[in-house]
């Protein structure tokens, strides 16, 4: 159709020009028959090639497919070529940086911190050091493997200077049914703020009953297999297990796996303008020789350690809500947990030394309470709150009138609690500003008064956080 335009306005310019030299009743007749001789040969044309189109599509149609001796190969040919990558896959893996630092004024002496009551559970409880500190940066590669298996690394630096795998796992893409297999070292699903990273949370540190019970975010080397329920309510079911290297547990002398981790989380909507998630989760880990350091009535120090089970109960809650339309972005989060712990073994006191041994049993609880309003678009203030109870330990030594109450120190009946309040700016979805205040009274015999700031920086492509 472009040429027919071309050789109507030659036409129309030689016309033009011809107009000077000859009669103009003589032009305008050569003008017209030329006009309908161009109109008669391009209709001609296309009426051919029309012809030609509709052809071709019957015999296409007409023709039978060819069998796939591959259905997997099959599904291969039929999948568009890509012409781009998408930027999340331009980078293969794809890569992203969490950089994190506070500043901490502490009016107790954070290397005498400990939870009165509770069994201690590893170095990394506690406020941390006073002033400029570098918090926990990470940086994750992740990308997805084939069409079946997708993976992630994330590596932590701490403030010591050491590298750490945070987390190092495949998962499957494609299990049929809603089931999904995840393999490696990834943070354990038991209830709600275990799976998320520190970057995630509201607040600068983990609840005390995290700290008491599991020494920090628990980490699991092992399987891990969910299943999703197809309904309108979000229902999910997940046991896991693995080495059992992780405080409550230790590392067992053999093959195989220690202990079990099982949970389900129910969640759905209200309405337009509220959302909810609840669970229950239950882990069964065995310990071996899980050694502590205590002073005995004395005042010597002596390293006992436990050897039984550890089973712990967790019930969560989050409730979200918003409005929408708003203009100003409020939203309110609530967010809960409570955890009991029951300990039944043995315990050795003086384990290198004296090597005396008896029973024991505890039931240990704890749980804390928070929330955070959104009041503008980039402003949020928040409050929780602590409460741990390390109840009355029987321990046999004690009972049998072997040893007295004040050889288990750091057994002695305690009822921890803290009290925070935070404020944050985000300038962007990347950045995070926050100052946090807490009243502590984890030790049990003065109050640890609180004062963090904290930024919180995104570099690259992350994804989006759970609920």
């Amino acid at each position: 159709m472009k040429g027919s335009f071309a050789l109507l306005a030659v036409a129309v310019i030689g016309a033009a020009f011809h107009s000077g030299t000859a009669p103009a009743a003589d032009d305008g007749a050569s003008l017209r028959a030329e006009l309908e001789q161009l109109k008669s040969d391009y209709e001609s044309r296309i009426a051919s090639l029309e012809a030609r189109i509709a052809e071709l599509e019957s015999t296409a149609a007409a023709a039978p497919a060819a069998p796939a001796a591959d259905p997997y190969a099959a599904q291969a040919a039929a999948e568009p070529a890509p012409t781009a990558r998408s930027s999340a896959t331009a980078f293969n893996p794809a890569m992203s940086a969490i950089l994190g630092g506070s500043y901490a004024s502490l009016s107790e002496d954070p290397a005498d911190y400990r939870i009165a009551g509770f069994l201690p559970a590893g170095d990394e409880i506690g406020p941390g050091d006073r002033s400029f500190n570098l918090g926990e940066s990470e940086v994750t590669l992740s990308a997805s493997i084939d069409p079946y298996f997708m993976g992630s690394v994330t590596f932590a630096m701490t403030p010591e200077d050491e590298l750490e795998v945070e987390e190092a796992y495949f998962r499957t893409l494609a299990l049929p049914s809603g089931f999904t297999l995840k393999g490696g070292r990834f943070f354990s699903g038991f209830g709600y703020l275990n799976e998320f990273h520190a970057h995630a949370w509201d607040f600068v540190d983990q609840p005390l009953v995290y700290q008491a019970l599991f020494g920090g975010q628990r980490a699991q080397d092992g399987v891990q297999l969910k299943w999703l329920a197809p309904a309108d309510l979000f229902l999910e079911f997940g046991a896991e297990s693995g080495n059992g290297d992780a405080f409550p547990g230790t590392r067992r002398e053999a093959n195989g796996l220690n202990g079990v981790t099982l949970f389900a989380h129910a969640g759905s909507d209200i309405g337009e303008t509220v959302s909810w998630r609840a669970g229950l989760s239950w882990l069964d880990l065995r310990a071996r020789d899980r050694a502590y350091e205590d002073v005995a009535a004395a005042g010597s120090p002596v390293e006992n350690a436990f050897t039984g089970t550890s089973r712990t109960w967790i019930a969560d809650a989050t409730l979200k809500w918003t409005r929408p339309g708003d203009t100003r972005r409020r939203s309110l989060k609530l967010q809960g947990e409570y955890m009991r712990r029951t300990e039944d073994g043995e315990l050795a006191f003086d384990a290198s030394g004296a090597a005396l041994a008896g029973d024991y049993r505890s039931r240990q609880d704890g749980w804390y309470l928070q929330g955070v309003y959104q009041f503008q678009p980039r402003w949020r203030v928040g409050a929780r709150y602590d409460a741990l109870d390390s109840g009355t330990p029987r321990i046999g030594l004690v009972t049998d009138g072997v040893l007295s109450p004040e050889d288990f120190a750091l057994l002695a009946p305690a009822s921890p609690a803290r009290t925070s309040l935070m404020l944050d700016w985000s300038p962007s979805e990347f950045s995070r500003l926050r100052a946090q205040f807490a009243w502590d009274d984890a030790r049990d015999t003065a109050t640890d008064e609180q004062f963090f700031l904290q930024y919180i920086y995104s570099l690259g492509v992350h994804g989006a956080h759970k609920f």
